[in-house]
């Protein structure tokens, strides 16, 4: 299990350096944006324990609150040239017929890099390849999802459920293994049964059912 870095105003802005006059897409530690939210946390915490004390914290509250804002600032960012890197990567990868995944991304860049991936993918086929082959380009439509359930995809259906949150929740991995969250209250998701049902007995979330169940 990968322990949980510590992450600083410094560190982060460090990273944002690194990362715009670098060519190459960084590699961070896999827990990088747990570890923001954790940050992020603390700030808030600590401004609000500020201002339930005497109006002197008023001129640390106003710091804190800045620096806040100004990570908010980085952290979008470094988002944004991390996203710029993994376009072109998975533009290149597109363009050499090649699907292997960086090592450097992260579990969530990994899935915005497949998707990407076969997007493009799809629209080589059908456009550059066919014209190539003296055929009338097609634009491929985006597949509906939920318009025709297969028996497997009832049976993750089944698996799942639908739930309004109650309170605000942390970014979390659920059994699944996928990432959920952050959620903040009246937030609604579709997660894993199991997960689902660890929050409603703790009273973070509650279940919303169909008129038809």
């Amino acid at each position: 299990m990968a322990i949980e870095s510590i992450m600083t105003y410094e560190k982060l802005y460090d990273l944002l350096r690194k990362e715009k006059y670098s060519q190459e897409l960084q590699k961070v530690d896999e827990n990088f944006f747990r570890s923001i939210i954790k940050y992020l946390e603390e700030k808030s915490a600590i401004i609000d324990a500020q201002k339930s004390k005497d109006s002197i914290f008023a001129g640390e509250i106003e710091k804190t609150e800045k620096q806040l804002v100004n990570v908010k600032k980085i952290v979008k960012e470094l988002y944004e040239k991390r996203e710029n890197k993994i376009m072109q990567l998975a533009l290149f990868s597109s363009r050499i017929k090649e699907r292997d995944i960086p090592p450097v991304l992260l579990p969530e860049e990994r899935k915005l890099f497949l998707e990407i991936l076969e997007v493009l993918n799809r629209f080589r086929g059908s456009v550059l390849e066919s014209v190539i082959e003296k055929k009338v380009p097609s634009v491929p439509e985006s597949k509906p999802k939920d318009i025709k359930r297969t028996e497997e995809d009832s049976e993750k259906a089944s698996e799942l459920k639908v739930v309004r949150l109650l309170h605000p929740v942390p970014q979390f991995v659920a059994n699944d293994l996928n990432i959920y969250g952050p959620f903040e209250e009246e937030d609604t998701s579709v997660l894993p049964k199991k997960t689902a049902n660890v929050l409603i007995k703790k009273k973070r979330a509650e279940e919303i059912k169909s008129e038809t169940s």
